[in-house]
C-alpha cells in the first residue's frame, strides 16, 4: 500500500476521487484546534507509513491506498491517540481527532 501524504485542509478541489483514496481531519483540544500536532498513518499491521504536521488550523490530509489504517496521533500535552479509519478510493474519510 502506497502513500504519499500532504499537510491539508477540508477542500478537495482538484482532487480526482476517482484515482484517489483520501483521509483527511481535523485535532482538537477543547474545541481549539491544534496546529502542533503531528499525525501518523500506521497500515493493518501498525506499521509507520506516513506522518504530517497539523496546518495552524488543527488540519491534516493523507492520500492512501484503500482498506485499513490506524491514525496515531501526537500533540504537546496528551497522550498518543489512535484512532481507526477505512480509506476507499472515490471517497473522503474525515476523522475528528479531539485530544
Amino acid at each position: 500500500m502506497g502513500c504519499g501524504a500532504v499537510v491539508g485542509g477540508r477542500s478537495i478541489e482538484g482532487i480526482d476521487l476517482t484515482k484517489e483514496a483520501v483521509i483527511q481531519g481535523t485535532v482538537t483540544r477543547g474545541g481549539e484546534p491544534v496546529g502542533s500536532a503531528y499525525v501518523r498513518l500506521l497500515d493493518a499491521t501498525g506499521e509507520f507509513t506516513a506522518e504530517v504536521p497539523t496546518d495552524d488550523a488543527g488540519q491534516f490530509r493523507f492520500f492512501a491506498g484503500e482498506g485499513r489504517w490506524t491514525l496515531r496521533t501526537l500533540a504537546p500535552k496528551a497522550d498518543p491517540r489512535d484512532d481507526a479509519v477505512t480509506a476507499q478510493r472515490g471517497s473522503v474519510a474525515e476523522v475528528d481527532v479531539l485530544i
